[in-house]
């Protein structure tokens, strides 16, 4: 076909479109020519190409997203796609949330931020009680949670669920391969670490594919921990605080507060396993020392509240270009640097009945109360504190280096396991 016509060919078009009046078989043009359309052919999302049917799908309100994974298995495979998430994540309709889940009942918070124009009072949102066996209740009493895109992993001590919150749907999942409680958990390249948890774990630390539905043992830990704390950046798990467990401690882990000469504090300590090279390294211990009882990674960083007895301090540590080598000595990172402590009422007691999660939301971290009590001596006296209720938030801005208060956590929500999803 040429590239380009002339005047001439355009004539010829024209003349052969009106009819030859010299011709008997030809008909004389109508006025109002009827053009019939065919009403046989129709076109279908279901007919549309994979490419073009996430595209119209990906723009999707999320409150539809649960009726969409149910209209046929096709439609369910691309909502579980990594295409899907990219796209929503192009359109901006994915939002950083806060999920915690206090088994069986769930609430999410998500909190403005400076684009987002579609929160004006953020609030805690709870969810009705998730459908989880009874039985596993007591198994999830103490679970961890992680999130990769918008599936929460809910790992207990022997059983481990996976919650969709788009499509609502929990499903069971292959447990660990050692039964732990109160240990570190962190979410590297797609797959789930965990580590510590107690003697019965030892020093192992498993890998797990969501993909496969797998656990491995991928190295040992330089130190037993129980009651340790996970976190990620840049290709290192991090694995932070707790108690040192040795050999000569039964199962009974609550026996630790007792058995005194038995177990060491590394509460102010960490240890950090290089994914890709598979070797750990060690960083210098918390300054002053105290016990971590909350950290999350943030933007790089990561961030620790720890308690002194009477008293929390705030600290963060530029985790960004880790460098490894260095003999193990956490060659290539930068020191400690204390921060604006978090402004708990003075009605809050720093005590051992206390307990504290932290999450990084983009670039702030959130400071959740998930037990403890207010003062007894208020509770005793049957007075209220106005303003003051059980499951205090504080969120911290790394911008500005300030604190605020956000909402008071549901009372249904109390011990806590606490993560951030996009959904």
């Amino acid at each position: 076909m040429p590239e380009s016509c002339n005047s001439r060919h355009f004539s010829w078009l024209m003349k052969s479109c009106f009819p030859n009046p010299q011709d008997p078989t030809s008909k004389p043009l109508s006025p109002n020519p009827i053009i019939a359309i065919s009403t046989t052919t129709t076109t279908s999302l279901s007919s549309l190409p994979d490419d073009l049917l996430l595209e119209c799908l990906s723009r999707v309100p999320s409150s539809s997203l649960p009726s969409i994974s149910l209209v046929c298995r096709r439609w369910s495979l691309l909502l579980h796609s990594p295409s899907f998430l990219h796209l929503r994540r192009l359109h901006h309709l994915v939002h950083p949330t806060i999920f915690t889940l206090s088994a069986p009942f769930a609430a999410t918070l998500r909190l403005q931020n400076g684009n987002d124009t579609n929160i004006n009072d953020p609030s805690w949102k709870v969810a009705s009680c998730l459908p989880l066996p009874v039985a596993s209740l007591d198994s999830l009493s103490h679970a961890r949670l992680s999130a990769i895109g918008p599936r929460i992993y809910i790992i207990g001590r022997n059983e481990m669920f996976c919650y969709d919150v788009w499509s609502g749907i929990i499903t069971s999942r292959s447990s660990m391969i050692f039964p732990r409680k109160k240990f570190a958990t962190a979410v590297l390249s797609g797959k789930i670490y965990v580590a510590g948890g107690g003697s019965r774990a030892g020093a192992a630390l498993e890998e797990y594919d969501p993909e496969t539905d797998t656990w491995r043992v991928v190295s040992h830990a330089l130190r037993r921990r129980y009651g340790c704390i996970g976190a990620a950046v840049d290709g290192i798990f991090y694995v932070i605080g707790g108690l040192k467990i040795g050999g000569a401690l039964n199962n009974e882990i609550t026996r630790v507060a007792t058995v005194g000469s038995e177990a060491y504090v590394y509460a102010s300590s960490m240890d950090l396993f290089d994914v890709e090279a598979g070797s750990w390294l060690r960083s210098r211990a918390v300054p002053d020392g105290g016990c971590v009882v909350a950290a999350c990674a943030v933007e790089g960083y990561v961030y620790i509240l720890a308690s002194h007895a009477v008293e929390l301090s705030f600290w963060c540590f530029d985790a960004r270009g880790h460098g490894g080598g260095g003999g193990g000595n956490g060659s290539g990172f930068r020191e400690w640097c204390r921060i604006k402590s978090p402004p708990l009422p003075a009605q809050v007691r720093i005590d051992n009945t206390v307990r504290f999660s932290c999450v990084g939301v983009e670039n702030k971290v959130v400071l959740i109360q998930v037990s403890g009590c207010i003062d007894d001596l208020l509770r005793r006296s049957g007075r209220s504190v106005r303003g003051l209720k059980e499951g205090l938030v504080l969120i911290y801005d790394c911008t500005s280096g300030e604190w605020s208060r956000g909402p008071d956590s549901p009372e249904v929500i109390r011990r806590a396991a606490c993560v951030t999803v996009e959904c």
